[in-house]
């Protein structure tokens, strides 16, 4: 009996990143202050410690300890987040920090403890915000400053994600906002990462962050978050580059896929807001990209981690081809003050390109 025929994957033309000038207006920019579709799920429940690590442990009991005690703080606030202008409610004594810092190396849960921080405190959605350090940054730069202390003002807690002390105009811009909303009973909670270099040698990125934020310092209890990358525990090496070929053939049968050159997107990301790059890849189930080589400079590297950042947040995988991810950045970038983000790029992109599947024969 013949065998039958199985028919060719249907071609399809892909999507292009390159082509896309999304547009986000303000009020998007503040609904989208929730734990990203990565971590829609995790509660203190389903994050499992690791028990080489009793920190981890320690900071899960000490979480659930301060989500529970903010379930009678913070004013109310009507929906959107906005706090009314008149009659409000004097916000209640603190009883003790308002604020936690979780402190620890890359991949280690940090971010899957904040999201359920979020998800454990007792409010509406309405009245709790989450975002990263950037998004906050982008955030202020949109609404300005006066009206993004009112429309997170009404809040009982704002999560913020990868605090970033590398740039001090950000940092001062971003301590006087917490100023502001700690003033009005807003709880806060933050996460950093330790550098490599500096792992074990005591509280080196909390005592950055408490120095930095100097007034705020009193407002945070550090908890600190040993362990290794979860991204790459027990897993095989990154894989290889695909072939250009393959790349291609991916991007033009998967569904959803996106195919573009990389310098051709390194250049259109120039021209797209960084606080867009969430928009820019709306729809996108899996990025293709061809060519892949090193970064040419700094202000380009920077662009490339945000995007980064919001391809892992909604798990879109990555297929390349050219040079393997760990070689993006230069040996200069990587020694340098934005080290800490280049290093969280390359490990967020592995674990894309770990996700990334090509089709069966290529």
């Amino acid at each position: 009996m013949p065998t039958p025929a199985t028919s060719a994957p249907t071609e399809r033309a892909p999507l292009s990143l390159c082509a896309r000038e999304p547009h986000v207006p303000a009020d998007r920019l503040v609904a989208e202050m929730v734990p990203p579709p990565r971590f829609d799920s995790a509660r203190f429940e389903t994050y499992i410690p690791d028990p080489k690590q009793p920190s981890q442990a320690a900071a899960v009991t000490a979480l659930s300890g301060f989500a529970a005690g903010l379930g009678t703080s913070g004013a109310e606030a009507p929906a959107g987040g906005l706090r009314r202008w008149f009659g409000r409610r004097p916000a209640p004594a603190p009883t003790g920090p308002r604020g936690v810092y979780l402190d620890g190396g890359y991949g280690v849960g940090k971010t899957h403890l904040l999201a359920s921080l979020w998800h454990a405190t007792p409010a509406e959605p309405a009245l709790k915000a989450f975002g990263t350090f950037v998004e906050l940054t982008h955030l202020v730069g949109a609404l300005g400053f006066q009206q993004t202390v009112r429309t997170l003002g009404g809040h009982r807690l704002l999560c913020i994600d990868e605090f970033e002390l590398d740039d001090p105009g950000d940092t001062v811009l971003v301590s006087s906002l917490l100023a502001r909303l700690v003033e009005a009973g807003v709880a806060l909670a933050a996460t950093s990462n330790t550098l490599p270099g500096k792992l074990g040698e005591g509280r080196f990125a909390a005592a950055d962050f408490l120095r930095e934020i100097q007034g705020l310092s009193a407002n945070f209890r550090p908890l600190r978050v040993d362990g290794e990358d979860y991204r790459h525990r027990g897993l095989p090496e990154a894989p290889p580059p695909a072939s250009e070929e393959t790349v291609t053939a991916t991007a033009r049968t998967v569904e959803g896929a996106s195919l573009d050159a990389f310098p051709e997107l390194l250049a259109h990301l120039a021209t797209v807001h960084p606080s867009r790059y969430g928009a820019l890849i709306d729809g996108v189930r899996t990025v293709c990209l061809t060519g892949v080589g090193p970064v040419p400079d700094q202000s380009t590297a920077l662009r490339l981690v945000v995007l980064a950042d919001r391809l892992y947040d909604r798990e879109v995988p990555v297929l390349a081809s050219g040079l393997p991810f760990d070689r993006l950045f230069s040996e200069e970038m990587l020694n340098g003050g934005y080290r800490k983000k280049y290093f969280r790029a390359i490990s967020r992109l592995t674990a894309l390109a770990r996700d990334a599947k090509a089709p069966v024969g290529q």
